[in-house]
């Protein structure tokens, strides 16, 4: 306890935020691991090719609407769309999946159901924000630029036919891929945390307010913070909540938008596995279509 003691308040600070976000994380970055521990036994890209749709829009409209039944927070998702797509998934319809699982499913949306006084408004807002930019980055990926998005460097793949093996020894093998997968992806959320909850402590939110006036300037503001706060989208609805009243409509709804596609952790993750070229693409058209569909929110009120 005396070694504590001396530190500084504000480092203590750093480590209570940063643990209180990996306590919150670890859970579903686990849930991840296994997901994408049984896609690599039970899924082979035949049956990928066998089961998804043929034409390239209805192939974006299934990642894009597939979060409502098969959830992921953000803090997991990246393995499992890293998984989707050496399995031959589309990167146009992993990246609206990507996009929009954690907004879309039953448990974030009934979070900002709840968050917001029972408003069905913020939730619809939300919900439709969420799918337009799946479906405008789905349809960049397959039609205007390279929808290779994985890292040319990465360890080439050699696909095993676990089909002829027990049941018990597939989930043996599920379980042991969920584990390399947990140590190799909790490297990078642990980094991505230590920078997230360092910028908690040691940027002043009061300069982020304070220069939020006009509606622009406010929105890149709270997409800023939702960037460096980082929080998991199961909770992020309430803490825009409490910033309705400083902020208004189109920024709180741009933080609850951007937060979950992209933050701290999961950049971190997505350098892993991704190109920069792609992840300054995914970033810069989601900000984008963000921004023009919250001014419009915005002017429409």
């Amino acid at each position: 306890m005396s070694v504590f003691s001396h530190l500084p308040s504000s480092v203590l600070q750093w480590f209570a935020i940063f643990l209180s976000i990996i306590i919150e994380a670890l859970p579903f970055v686990l849930l991840g691991a296994i997901l994408s521990g049984f896609i690599e036994v039970y899924i082979t890209p035949d049956k990928v090719q066998r089961y998804l749709p043929k034409n390239r829009f209805l192939r974006i409209l299934f990642g894009t609407f597939v979060g409502f039944i098969f959830p992921s927070c953000e803090c997991g998702i990246v393995p499992i769309i890293n998984r989707f797509l050496e399995k031959k998934v589309p990167s146009y319809t992993a990246i609206p999946f990507l996009t929009t699982a954690p907004i879309i499913n039953p448990i974030v949306l009934f979070a900002t159901y709840s968050a917001f006084g029972n408003s069905m408004r913020f939730l619809l807002l939300r919900l439709f924000g969420a799918i337009l930019t799946a479906i405008i980055l789905g349809l960049m990926l397959a039609f205007f630029v390279d929808e290779n998005i994985l890292k040319d460097n990465l360890e080439p793949l050699h696909f095993h036919d676990y089909s002829h093996e027990k049941w018990t020894k597939k989930v043996f093998l599920a379980l042991a891929h969920a584990i390399d997968e947990f140590f190799d992806t909790g490297r990078y959320l642990v980094f991505g945390t230590l920078i997230a909850s360092a910028m908690q402590i040691y940027v002043p939110t009061r300069i982020l307010t304070s220069i939020g006036h006009n509606k622009i300037t406010a929105i890149l503001i709270m997409m800023l913070l939702a960037f460096i706060l980082s929080l998991c989208s199961e909770a992020d609805a309430f803490i825009g909540a409490s910033l309705l009243s400083t902020f208004g409509l189109a920024p709180v709804l741009a933080f609850l938008l951007i937060g979950p596609m992209i933050d701290i952790k999961n950049l971190m993750m997505m350098l892993k596995a991704f190109k920069g070229r792609f992840i300054a693409q995914f970033i810069s058209v989601s900000a984008i279509v963000i921004m023009c569909y919250c001014l419009l929110v915005g002017v429409i009120g």
